[in-house]
Order: C-alpha cells, then structure tokens, then sequence
C-alpha cells in the first residue's frame, strides 16, 4: 500500500485456501485459467505464484487446527488471497472460518456483485436489468458472534442483567431463551457507505441506496441509515444528492422545486443517496431491479440479499464475493457457495463463482486486462450453451460439460 493505493509487481505470489469439498476441484481449474489469461494478456511480463495456505478440513486433518496462525500471517503480509469453500458445522462446534477471517483482518466490506450473462436461464423476464453492487457490512451485526446458549449460566447471568440492571421485560421465556449481541456503530456503518459511495463514484454508477430495518431495529438499522447519509452530506456534499436534501427542499420550496434538483443531480453525474426497508428492498428487486445499482447494507441484511440477487441470475454457482479493507489493502476473494459434499469428486462441480472472484481479485490488482478476457470467454460459452450441469440443463440448447472440460474450454475461448 501506498498514498491509499496498491502498488503491485509484475510477479505476483497469492496465498490460496484450497477449500473443503468441492474446493479441490475448482480451485486447481480457476488456477489454470488464471495463468493462461495473465499470461496472454500480458505475453508473459507477469505472472502469479501460487501459494497453498491451510484452511478448513485439510488443515485439521494436517495441524489439528482448522485455522492455524500461519495461514492469517501469510494473508496479512501478501495482502491479497483467495479462498475456496469451508466447512462450518450448523448448530455447534467450531465457529465460521469465513467469519473468522474477516474479523481476524478486520475486512469490512462483502463486495458482491450481481449481473446476467446472456444464455443463463433466469426465472426473471428481463434478467438484464439486474446489475448490482452489494457492499455488506462484514464485521458487526448479528453475525459479530456475541451469543449464549440457552440453559447455560451465561445466558441466565445475561438475562438478569437485561432484567434487573436494564429493566427490560420483554423476553418471553427467558428460562429457555438463547441470546444474541447486534453491535451496530458509527465507525462501522460509515466507513462500509464511505466505501460503496468511492465505488460508485469509480466506476461511474448512479445511486447507492442503504437498505435497513431501520423501522424496528431503530438505533442499530436505524443508525446505519442515519450515519450513512451523514457520509454522504459531510464527505462527499459536491458528488452526491441524497434523499434527505431532496426531502427538505421539497418541505421548503415545493416538490416541484425538489424534482428539478434529484434531476440536475442525476443528469450531472452526482451519486444518488437513498435508502429503503429491506423487506421492500427484496420485493423491489423483483419488480423493478433498475433502480438499484450499489447497495450498502448491514450484515444479516446482505447475507439475504446476495443469495436472493444470485439466484435472480442464474444462481450462486456464478455469484463473486470478496473480503476487503480498503484503508489497509487487504482483500480475500472467495467461492461463494459451500463445500457441496454430495457432488464432490463427480467433476460436476461448477467453478464459476471462484472463477468470477478470481476476476474481480484481477480488477483489484489492476489487471483488468487479463480479468477482461475470462469475462468476455464466460460470455461467449453461456452464450452458446455450454456451461456445467447445473446452468446447461435449463438451457434450450444446452450443453452440460464437466468441471475439468468446462475450464479447459474457457481456456480455449481466451484465446479466440
């Protein structure tokens, strides 16, 4: 890092998890492809090393650790690395590698973006206008991990605590009741929409919209709304118009007044600051996708929507994800479906959501050449119906390829 920016060399080492599961299939894949692409793209000036780190089930079985200290050395000093899925029981034992790493290096921002590629069959009438950018909140919220287990003397001293020294009268049956922490705060909010707000501004895109239930939850969803549009009036006041400032002018001067401003603004380049219920938000998405080009959300909120936007296109099979701290540089890009264990080792297994990572992990170094090239390959083999079998057999014309076969075949396409 430097002056906020990555400086990056023409030779390139990126730490790697593997992943459980299916991770051993596509990881190897995705590699390849990425070397051929970097390779074309550049005529061999640059290059990546690959560097296996341990993570998950393969690092249990070798060190009796499922995330040992020397993994996370090794993302804090390269910065960049990816990751294939990993294991996380439900309900009990370990806790989430994937949690676990975003908070150990503090990477506050899930970068998802969603869009169509022609071919993929889509349960939406025009998939096309689905094109967006989820930045959602990764360290706080529910998922901060601050819980107790009902029955246990913690969730009992918790209790009396809310009950005796707070006053509160509202749990139900406390006797049998679990309990779970929602840490929202100012620094994590803004720094999350001061984030989304740089994105859309960099890549010239329209509007971000905060999405929240600030109508129940009204000091911690509440406060990421509020907070966020103090970002956007404070930090960025000649870039953005928000729904605040549209609202107050159409108070003072009249809606007509109002209009004629969110128009200038827009027709001038400014980023549109809104926001929405996240319930309404989900249901919008459906009937009216548009309107909505970079989402800043808090974290439970864009574990549902990512899922939901995916699934709007094709599927989480060729949904991105990454891990990122934007002041300090680091950044983990990720597979963002699960270990898949009734389809592992079948060569079945479609790598595309780890493929489309390792693209935006290119964009992120600035190799967008390279990154172009297994877009632009991806476009044409979907195009023309050739995908693994999940995407191929909703296909008119489709043609289902196996892992091994489908990577070779966007090699192949790299270079047409």
């Amino acid at each position: 890092m430097k002056d906020g920016g990555l400086i990056v060399p023409d030779r390139v080492t990126i730490p790697y998890i593997e992943g459980d599961g299916v991770g051993a299939e596509i990881t190897p894949v995705c590699q390849k492809i990425v070397n051929e692409a970097v390779r074309i793209a550049y005529g061999g000036k640059r290059s990546i090393e690959w560097m296996e780190v341990l993570a998950g089930g393969k690092a249990f079985e070798r060190t009796g650790e499922w995330l040992p200290q020397a993994t996370l050395e090794a993302f804090r000093e390269y910065l960049i690395g990816i990751k294939g899925p990993l294991t996380t029981p439900v309900g009990g034992g370990i806790r989430s590698l994937n949690v676990a790493l975003r908070q150990t290096l503090d990477l506050y921002v899930c970068l998802r973006p969603v869009r169509w590629f022609k071919g993929v069959v889509s349960p939406l009438k025009e998939p096309q206008k689905v094109n967006m950018h989820i930045f959602r909140e990764n360290t706080e919220d529910i998922y901060a991990g601050i819980e107790w287990e009902q029955g246990t003397p913690e969730a009992r001293k918790f209790y009396a605590f809310l009950h005796d020294e707070m006053g509160v009268s509202k749990v139900r049956f406390p006797e049998t009741s679990s309990f779970g922490v929602k840490p929202v705060s100012v620094e994590g909010s803004k720094r999350l929409v001061r984030s989304a707000i740089r994105y859309a501004l960099q890549h010239h895109l329209t509007s971000v919209t905060l999405v929240h239930k600030g109508n129940i939850m009204k000091f911690t969803e509440g406060g990421f709304k509020r907070w966020g549009y103090e970002v956007a009036e404070q930090e960025f006041p000649d870039q953005t118009f928000s729904m605040n400032q549209y609202n107050q002018m159409k108070k003072d001067l009249g809606k007509e007044s109002a209009d004629a401003a969110l128009a200038d603004a827009a027709n001038t380049g400014k980023v549109i600051i809104k926001d929405c219920i996240a319930d309404a938000f989900l249901q919008n998405t459906l009937l009216k996708p548009e309107e909505y080009s970079v989402i800043a959300t808090l974290n439970l909120n864009g574990d549902y929507i990512s899922d939901q936007l995916a699934a709007m296109v094709g599927g989480i099979g060729i949904a991105p994800g990454a891990n990122i701290n934007y002041a300090t540089g680091h950044a983990i890009f990720e597979a963002t479906h699960g270990t898949a264990p009734d389809i592992a080792g079948q060569n079945i297994v479609n790598p595309c959501s780890m493929l489309l990572s390792s693209v935006m992990m290119l964009e992120h170094l600035g190799w967008d050449e390279a990154a172009s090239l297994i877009t632009q390959a991806l476009e044409k083999l979907f195009a023309s119906g050739e995908a693994t079998f999940d995407l191929a057999r909703f296909m008119p014309d489709g043609k289902p390829l196996g892992t091994t076969e489908f990577g070779q075949r966007v090699i192949e396409m790299l270079m047409c």
